[in-house]
């Protein structure tokens, strides 16, 4: 028996009946990097202009790390939180419920630029009070970078056929996620978390169509 993990709705709920609300929950693809490439970039012209490129690819490799358990973290603790209020289960909803029903919604697939840019923010001010101002830009910057790479893999498995042999494989396990075991495979541009944490799953793609 095969399971087609290829299903793509085109519908697109109302959350908001305010239509200013409701409009800050579509968002184009590019957005992300229109706004924070500008950032990134300037910050490791900055941090460039002060540390050798050695350390810089020691914070990037650090940077990294620490986006990709915070891509795990949120999604399995925030984003499948088991709330027991209605007002609990609605912001989970609007936060990563809503997708779960409506995974072909291509302009919910990226954060919005106000919660992105909050969440950010206290993710910078944590940082800086960990490793200092001047490591904390290195560190944060390379964060987004992370941030970055998980938003548009992220938007390829749900939109693309994903033919190089990485993209397939990270889309197969999302799609896993999604459809099959959705209390596991958290990491979705990396299963390394999912591997330490005990939380990856696997199916034989054998048994799978769009795997």
């Amino acid at each position: 028996m095969s399971v087609n993990l290829n299903k793509s709705q085109q519908t697109s709920t109302r959350l908001f009946q305010n239509p200013l609300l409701e409009a800050a929950t579509h968002v184009h693809p590019i957005i992300p990097l229109v706004l924070w490439g500008p950032i990134v970039s300037y910050l490791i012209y900055w941090t460039a202009q002060r540390l050798p490129w050695s350390a810089i690819l020691i914070w990037a490799v650090i940077g990294l790390l620490v986006w990709t358990l915070s891509e795990y973290i949120m999604h399995r603790v925030v984003f499948h939180f088991q709330a027991k209020g209605p007002i609990g289960r609605y912001m989970v909803y609007l936060f990563h419920g809503i997708h779960h029903d409506e995974p072909g919604d291509a302009t919910r697939l990226v954060m919005p630029p106000v919660p992105a840019v909050a969440i950010a923010s206290v993710f910078y001010l944590a940082f800086s009070f960990l490793v200092g101002d001047l490591y904390a830009k290195p560190l944060f910057a390379f964060f987004i970078v992370g941030y970055l790479g998980y938003d548009y893999i992220h938007y390829a498995t749900h939109h693309f056929r994903c033919q190089h042999p990485v993209l397939k494989f990270l889309k197969h396990q999302h799609m896993l996620h999604h459809h099959i075991v959705g209390d596991g495979n958290f990491g979705v541009s990396s299963p390394l978390w999912d591997l330490i944490l005990g939380t990856y799953h696997r199916q034989n793609p054998k048994n799978l169509k769009g795997g």
